[in-house]
């Protein structure tokens, strides 16, 4: 699993790739709350998410909780075959605000 940030004109796009499962989960949510605290529009991109469990989930969806107390943004984009199962399978494509890129996701 891997987590890269970058600025983009004043958001900042996480990059996760690999398998966000147990193991991997808290590295993510201890990232995504950061960025929270900062309050700052956030763009997570799914692209190269192989796996995802519920325990990535949780992570996904206090970090959106999070995003909406503070009145930021919040968009999980390019997101992945498997991973985007796993939320339509939750009904959570419904709560997240989805991009289909990064780049739409940056322009939200």
């Amino acid at each position: 699993m891997k987590i890269e940030s970058r600025e983009i004109d004043g958001a900042v796009v996480v990059a996760l790739s690999g398998e966000v499962d147990l193991q991997h989960s808290p590295s993510v949510r201890k990232h995504l709350m950061d960025l929270m605290f900062e309050r700052r529009p956030v763009v997570v991109d799914m692209a190269s998410v192989d796996y995802i469990d519920s325990s990535g989930i949780a992570s996904l969806v206090e970090a959106y909780q999070m995003a909406r107390k503070n009145g930021t943004r919040f968009i999980l984009a390019a997101i992945s075959a498997p991973a985007m199962r796993v939320l339509q399978l939750a009904r959570l494509d419904k709560v997240f605000a989805l991009a289909d890129t990064v780049e739409a996701g940056l322009q939200a």
